[in-house]
C-alpha cells in the first residue's frame, strides 16, 4: 500500500510534496495510517486534533494517545477542545454538523496562522460509498452522487482510492496503533447502519462491489463535468447580469429541452430549497417572490430576477451642507449658468422654489409629482408602471424632497415646479456623485 500511495501522490497529487500540510488526526485507524504514509513518503506535515468532549474519558484518552504519538515521532501537533454540545444547542445544529463546523473553522485558522497550504483528511473509498448512499436515500442530484472530491479548495483527501479493508490490513501488517471510537459501533446514525448492515449485503452480492462503485463514480463525475460545461454555455444565452442582480430571460429559458435542470444548477448555490415553487414561478404573476436565507427570486414580467435580500431602508435622511453620502451620494452646488442640460444624473433647479432642509426618502403610496409633458400631477406608482420598472427597481428608487414635495425621482425624472425659468435668480445644480 505504501508504494501504491506514493504512486498516487506522484501521479494525481504531486503538489503535496512541495507544500506544508496540516493532517486532521482523530487517532482512529484511517488518520493514523495516513500519518504513517505521509511520514514514510517524506511529506512536510503538522497535525491537528480536536477534542469534542463528547465521550468523556474516551475523548481524553484519544487526546493523550495523539500527544504521545506526536512526541515520539517529533511531529508538531495542535490540539483544541470544543464544547460541542453547547455550540450545537446555541446554533440549533445536530452534533455531527456542529463538530464539522467547529473543526473546519479551526483548521482554516491554523492554515492562516501558521502559513500552511492544505488540510489533509483520511476519507477513503468506503466513506465515499457511505456518503453516496446517504445522499441517495435522502434524494439528490449529480452533486450528491459524485461523492467526496479528492481535492476541494484547500482540503485534500489522499486515501479516497483505498478501501477500509486495505487500510486495516496495512495497519496490522505494519503494527500501526489506533484508537477505536465507541460511537462507531452504534446504529443510532444512518452512516453506521449503512456500514454495518447495508454495505456488507451489497458486497456479498458482488465481491467486486467497491470496484464497480468506483467505476460508476468516475462515470458520474464525467457526466457532471459535461453538464457543467453545457450549463456555462447556455447561461450566457439566458442570463444577463446587472450590478448585484441576475436576470433570467423566461422565454429563452423555456426554449431549453429541460429548463428546470438548468434552473436547479444555476440557483442551487444560493440556498434555495422550494424547487417546485421555483419552477412554477415562470408561469406566475409578476411580483411573486421565492426566498432563500440570503437571496430572493422575483418574477418580473418576462424575467426571473435573482438578488441578495436587503434590509428595507424606510428612513428619511436630512441633507446637511452641500453633500450627502447616505444612502445615495448627492452633491449640491450653486452655479451661474446651466452648462449641461438636466439628465438622469443631474438636475438644475431654482433655489427660491426650495424650502430647506432637503430630505431623501423612499417612495410611499400616494406620492405624486408634476412632470413635464402633462397637465397636473402624476402618481409615482403610475410613473413606475408606465416605465415598466421591476419591483426591485421600485424598492431601490429614492426621492429628493422639499417641504413634502418631490423635487426629483433621483436618477430618473424631475418635477417641473422647481425648474429654472427666466426669472430665476439663483441656480442650484444637484447631481449624483459617481
Amino acid at each position: 500500500m505504501l508504494l501504491k500511495f506514493q504512486k498516487h501522490l506522484a501521479e494525481n497529487l504531486p503538489f503535496l510534496k512541495e507544500k506544508k500540510l496540516l493532517l486532521a488526526l482523530s487517532g482512529g485507524l484511517d488518520s493514523m495510517v495516513l500519518a504513517y504514509l505521509l511520514k514514510e513518503s517524506g511529506c512536510n506535515f503538522t497535525m491537528a486534533h480536536c477534542n469534542f468532549q463528547l465521550r468523556g474519558n474516551e475523548s481524553d484518552g484519544d487526546e493523550k494517545f495523539i500527544r504521545d504519538f506526536a512526541s515520539q515521532n517529533k511531529i508538531e501537533l495542535f490540539v483544541t477542545r470544543f464544547d460541542t454540545e453547547s455550540f450545537a444547542t446555541d446554533n440549533k445544529l445536530s452534533i455531527q454538523v456542529a463538530a464539522r463546523q467547529l473543526r473546519y473553522i479551526w483548521f482554516y485558522q491554523l492554515l492562516e496562522e501558521n502559513k500552511l497550504d492544505y488540510i489533509l483528511t483520511a476519507h477513503h473509498l468506503d466513506d465515499n460509498l457511505e456518503t453516496f448512499l446517504i445522499n441517495l436515500t435522502r434524494g439528490t442530484g449529480l452533486d450528491g452522487l459524485t461523492g467526496i472530491l479528492d481535492k476541494n479548495n484547500r482540503i485534500v483527501r489522499p486515501l479516497l482510492n483505498f478501501s477500509r479493508e486495505e487500510i486495516r490490513n496495512f495497519a496490522v501488517e505494519n503494527k500501526i496503533e489506533w484508537r477505536e471510537d465507541s460511537s462507531n459501533a452504534s446504529d443510532k446514525y444512518l452512516r453506521n447502519k449503512l456500514r454495518h448492515d447495508i454495505i456488507p449485503m451489497l458486497k456479498s452480492l458482488n465481491p467486486s462491489f467497491l470496484d464497480s462503485f468506483q467505476d460508476t463514480l468516475n462515470n458520474l463525475q464525467q457526466a457532471k463535468s459535461l453538464a457543467e460545461d453545457a450549463s456555462v454555455l447556455v447561461y450566457k444565452q439566458v442570463v444577463s447580469e446587472k450590478e448585484n442582480q441576475k436576470h433570467f430571460n423566461i422565454s429563452e429559458l423555456k426554449r431549453l429541452a429541460n429548463y428546470k435542470a438548468y434552473l436547479y444548477e444555476w440557483l442551487k448555490p444560493f440556498g434555495f430549497r422550494a424547487w417546485e415553487d421555483i419552477y412554477e414561478l415562470t408561469e406566475a404573476q409578476s411580483g411573486k417572490i421565492i426566498l432563500s436565507e440570503n437571496y430572493r427570486l422575483l418574477k418580473d414580467r418576462e424575467y426571473l430576477i435573482l438578488e441578495p435580500v436587503k434590509e428595507k431602508d424606510s428612513g428619511i435622511y436630512e441633507i446637511i451642507g452641500n453633500e450627502i453620502k447616505t444612502p445615495i451620494p448627492l452633491k449640491i452646488s450653486e452655479t451661474d449658468q446651466i452648462i449641461k442640460a438636466s439628465d438622469t444624473h443631474r438636475i438644475y433647479v431654482d433655489k427660491e422654489t426650495l424650502k430647506f432642509p432637503l430630505h431623501i426618502r423612499k417612495w410611499q403610496e400616494g406620492d405624486y409629482f408634476c412632470p413635464t409633458g402633462i397637465d397636473g400631477k402624476k402618481k409615482i406608482s403610475k410613473y413606475f408602471k408606465d416605465e415598466k420598472m421591476s419591483l426591485s427597481e421600485k424598492e431601490n428608487t429614492w426621492l429628493l424632497i422639499s417641504d413634502n414635495k418631490i423635487v426629483w425621482i433621483i436618477g430618473k425624472r424631475s418635477d417641473r415646479r422647481f425648474y429654472v425659468s427666466n426669472t430665476t435668480q439663483q441656480i442650484l445644480k444637484i447631481e449624483i456623485l459617481k
